[in-house]
């Protein structure tokens, strides 16, 4: 299967995990850039969006230096007749969503329209792409939670398909979920990825893997920073599936489904290497983990701390372990996606000074 493919060949091809870093630390060893960074914008049209996959032989969109900033409109991902099906007025679905549904046909294997590719200059298979989440906001008024008789964590007990729109209050920042109930909204990109090794050919949005993707990690809101392992020249990044909000395992395969438009600011770092992608929020370290089997995204998240926490905080294999034990909580990212997605947080609040290394 997919995931296996990349997972085989990431083993193969890895030198080193990631050293996690701070997102708004100066690091000297960054790709140099020329002039004064610039930001670009990009909006979804028939001709900048990747329907369905990530895939290095993709032909990029834009071209962006690192350094620079890209201002990103991001599509819902659903079509202008299930969302009118479901109770929205026609004239609250968007012009673009219309035009694309209408227009494009290089479609799948997956579902998502993804913002992009963008090509980061300098960025080689190897290198790790920094990306700076700065802002993300909310496009429309309106979000949709939805579930079908295959899909989500428990098809045996749902064997029919159910949509709802659900409002969203952009000034006190709720969804309107029912008359009652208030859920607060953290807006995030729930797929956020680059182009996978060229070996894996055309990749379906839906899995997340080695090259990221289709992550649906909720922390990953504005103030944060993704670090992405590179493939190919240039990343090929693209964005999309929009989130206003969302639960730990995201159970029956969709969130609070909306369009965002979001900042990002992108760096190539020569001096990183990993194998699968890591976060950064303003209080936490973040590992991921990413597999078919739950257990085994398990142990990749936690090794994936370990290792940070010896190569970072300078602390034994041993005592590293104990220190996740003790500090770090293991989180179900999502557990709908194909592959099954784990991720561990630790406090950056414990570690109070320049670690020491062992224990005595």
């Amino acid at each position: 299967m997919l995931s296996v493919r990349l997972n085989r060949y990431a083993a193969a091809t890895a030198v080193a995990l990631l050293l996690c870093v701070s997102a708004q630390a100066q690091q000297p060893a960054t790709l140099a850039t020329s002039g004064k960074p610039t930001t670009h914008q990009l909006k979804p049209t028939p001709a900048t969006v990747a329907w369905g996959f990530y895939d290095a032989a993709a032909k990029p969109v834009l071209r962006i230096k690192s350094g620079d900033k890209v201002e990103v409109q991001t599509l819902i991902t659903s079509s202008p007749t299930r969302l009118e099906g479901a109770g929205l007025p026609a004239s609250q679905v968007e012009q673009s969503l219309r035009d694309i549904h209408q227009s494009v046909t290089n479609k799948g294997p997956g579902g998502h329209i993804l913002t992009g590719p963008i090509y980061v200059e300098g960025a080689e298979p190897g290198d790790v792409l920094e990306v700076r989440i700065r802002k993300v906001e909310l496009a429309i008024p309106y979000a949709y939670n939805a579930f079908g008789p295959t899909s989500g964590f428990l098809p045996e007990d749902f064997g029919y398909a159910k949509m709802r729109i659900i409002p969203l209050d952009n000034k006190r920042m709720v969804a309107h979920f029912a008359p009652g109930i208030e859920v607060p909204l953290r807006p995030f990109f729930g797929s956020m990825g680059v182009a996978p090794p060229p070996a894996a050919g055309r990749v379906n949005s839906a899995p997340p893997g080695i090259h990221a993707g289709n992550l649906d990690n909720k922390e990953l809101v504005a103030g944060t920073t993704l670090f992405i392992p590179v493939h190919v020249a240039g990343a090929l990044f693209e964005v999309g599936d929009g989130h206003a909000g969302q639960g730990n395992g995201e159970v029956d395969i969709t969130a609070l489904e909306t369009s965002l438009t979001g900042t990002l600011e992108f760096i190539v770092r020569k001096d990183l290497h990993l194998t699968w992608p890591r976060a950064e929020t303003p209080t936490h370290y973040i590992s991921m983990g990413i597999d078919e089997d739950l257990t085994k995204a398990t142990k990749i998240a936690l090794r994936e701390m370990l290792d940070f926490l010896m190569k970072e905080k300078g602390l034994s294999h041993d005592d590293a372990y104990m220190l996740a034990s003790v500090a770090a909580d293991m989180e179900i990212t999502q557990l709908v996606d194909g592959t099954k997605g784990v991720h561990s947080m630790i406090p950056k609040k414990i570690f109070t000074g320049k670690a020491t290394g062992k224990t005595k």
